[in-house]
């Protein structure tokens, strides 16, 4: 069935150095345009090219996300919600990277992933990190923490990660590292907290966050200056309307006291994280690892 939806570029995949696929799917896990607006600034002026792409017609209801129409010169063209996986080569690094920045779809859950594994498979892929955001009680004035867990026990005890123990309702992502698991593919999923009194509105702050994490991890440099002037005109926008409202000001500055009194990360430091990842890969994964460490 994937070979129906999943169609491939010209990209010559066995060019790609040892890569990491990022995902960030727009939906639940999306908080704020948070994680996909982090791999959008991969993307940005580093010339992508395209793997491949996901055909949306059997995964999305398109009443309830509807495709757009625009005027290329005088013919009108509909864009479709987007689901491909563009491949960015870096010179001078351990990792290339594979982004699929699309949208969580609302069918059809396991062939989507089947689609995403097939492109996992092509391209040997070293890992897998999905990025992710979710509202969380914390300032617009601090950078979020960004917290991260892995299926993988041995990974998550080199990388001082968590294991999953949430228990509930899942998004697609769930569902995608449980599948990474079983196929033996070292799968990382970060997520970071969106000032939740903010609304939906934007927090690049928080994006800034997944992407320093993952710039150190893959060893790949990915800071912007555009992601630099939009979290300064952002954070201009959220000084006026928290300053504007005495309750959300008072509010703000007990978020402030009590972030600080907290250790600032839930996981290691980024250049730790980095140098345990590629011991990781380095190494291998071995069977009866797990049961070695746990015994």
């Amino acid at each position: 069935m994937t070979e129906e939806v999943l169609r491939w570029g010209s990209t010559d995949t066995a060019t790609l150095r040892s890569p990491v696929v990022l995902v960030a799917l727009r939906g639940w896990f999306d908080a704020a345009g948070a994680s996909t607006a982090a791999l959008a600034h991969v993307l940005s002026n580093r010339s992508p090219t395209l793997l491949a792409d996901i055909d949306p017609d059997p995964f999305y209801d398109f009443t309830q996300l509807r495709p757009e129409v625009r005027m290329d010169g005088d013919v009108q063209v509909i864009d479709w919600p987007r689901n491909a996986f563009d491949a960015v080569r870096f010179q001078h690094t351990e990792h290339d990277i594979v982004a699929l920045n699309g949208s969580e779809p609302h069918l059809r859950w396991r062939t989507y992933v089947d689609a995403v594994l097939d492109v996992v498979r092509e391209i040997d892929a070293a890992a897998v990190v999905t990025l992710g955001s979710m509202p969380d009680a914390v300032p617009h004035t601090r950078r979020p923490p960004v917290v991260g867990s892995t299926p993988d026990v041995r990974l998550a005890r080199r990388l001082g990660l968590s294991v999953p123990s949430y228990q509930g309702i899942t998004g697609v992502v769930g569902a995608m590292q449980e599948a990474l698991e079983r196929e033996g593919v070292p799968a990382i999923s970060l997520r970071v907290g969106v000032p939740h009194y903010l609304g939906n509105t934007l927090h690049p702050l928080s994006s800034a966050a997944l992407l320093s994490h993952v710039e150190h991890v893959l060893g790949v440099p990915l800071h912007s200056s555009a992601l630099d002037a939009e979290i300064a005109e952002w954070r201009e926008a959220h000084d006026a309307a928290v300053g504007a409202d005495p309750n959300t000001f008072a509010y703000v500055q007990m978020l402030e006291a009590d972030f600080d009194r907290r250790t600032e990360a839930a996981i290691p430091t980024a250049d730790d994280l980095g140098a345990e990842f590629e011991r990781y890969l380095q190494e291998g994964r071995r069977p009866g690892d797990d049961d070695e460490e746990d015994s």
